[in-house]
């Protein structure tokens, strides 16, 4: 009995060391995936000056019809709230009518002007520190290490795992397969940024079907996409005039949030003929004119790895 209960004490011992150990090396493995900061670019302005795509840009700016700030910068934003439903089928959401005069004054920023997993800022501190007017998140290319990420005409990543946004510096967008190409290959192309989330909500101004069964990521620690959730989309209606789509949710009786076939059919309603959703949930945020224009379902703003915007005065 002794001999069997000592054995036991220790097979216990034993294996609660283990598990132990196990249980540390899974948090480790969790932390440095989704926690600690990996940078990979230091300098995101540096590596723009250097292939000279750094910003020059003002904005001409309206919300409801009101002018807000103006000046010679090339691009227009008005912005509007429509709500839909009543009670518990309330869906409020967010558009933001874009036209450039150059298709290349949408930019984007990463957090900390730094390239790299799990690098974090706020919206709205992203937008200030880059003279913006106007700004939604993007697609939180940080939280994971795959997809083809091209930036203001710079590659950063060239991972290709999924269907892909490239906004050309023509204006026009294409929905494409990034295992099908590299990230070199599209900036040889004229590919001014591409976005990797999706799906893809808009081809040829039809909704696409099938978005109500994707899944962006399988890899520990996501959640689904699908239900009605906050959303944010952008849409190419033409090579100068682009619609970004912000909706709230999880929050009752203001706003449930929208379906993936929903937010298409908001897409095609505004008239874009390639639309594609970026992250949501509590990161979909519009911002404008230093103020946060929707209702984060966070209770504020969601510090993210990315945001588009358009340039203030410059």
């Amino acid at each position: 009995m002794t001999d069997r209960r000592i054995l036991t004490r220790r097979a216990f011992l034993i294996g609660g060391a283990t598990t132990v150990v196990g249980a540390g090396a899974a948090a480790w493995w969790a932390a440095d995936r989704f926690l600690i900061p990996h940078v990979e670019v230091t300098s995101v302005s540096q590596a723009e000056e250097e292939s000279g795509t750094a910003a020059s840009s003002g904005t001409t700016a309206t919300v409801d019809g009101d002018a807000m700030a103006a000046d010679s910068s090339g691009a227009d934003v008005s912005i509007e709230t429509v709500t839909t439903g009543s009670g518990s089928d309330t869906v409020t959401h967010y558009v933001a009518h874009v036209t450039l005069d150059d298709p290349t004054a949408l930019r984007s920023a990463f957090a900390q002007d730094q390239f790299g997993e799990n690098i974090t800022q706020l919206v709205s501190e992203m937008a200030e520190a880059h003279g913006a007017v106007f700004a939604v998140n993007g697609d939180y290319y940080g939280f994971r290490d795959t997809g083809i990420e091209v930036r203001n005409g710079v590659a950063y990543r060239d991972a290709g795992a999924r269907e892909g946004l490239a906004l050309y510096r023509d204006g026009h967008a294409e929905i494409y397969d990034e295992t099908a190409t590299t990230a070199q290959a599209l900036v040889d192309a004229g590919v001014w940024t591409t976005l990797s989330f999706g799906p893809a909500l808009v081809r040829d101004g039809a909704a696409i079907d099938g978005v109500d069964e994707v899944e962006v990521d399988t890899n520990f620690g996501n959640h689904s996409i699908q239900g009605e959730q906050p959303r944010t989309a952008i849409g190419v209606v033409d090579a100068t005039h682009l619609v970004f789509v912000v909706v709230d949710g999880r929050d009752e009786g203001y706003s449930r949030g929208a379906t993936l076939p929903e937010l298409a059919e908001i897409m095609v309603g505004l008239g874009a003929q390639t639309a594609y959703n970026l992250d949501g949930g509590g990161s979909s945020e519009m911002w404008f004119d230093g103020e946060v224009v929707n209702r984060p379902s966070n209770g504020g703003e969601r510090a993210t790895s990315d945001i588009l915007y358009i340039g203030g005065a410059s």
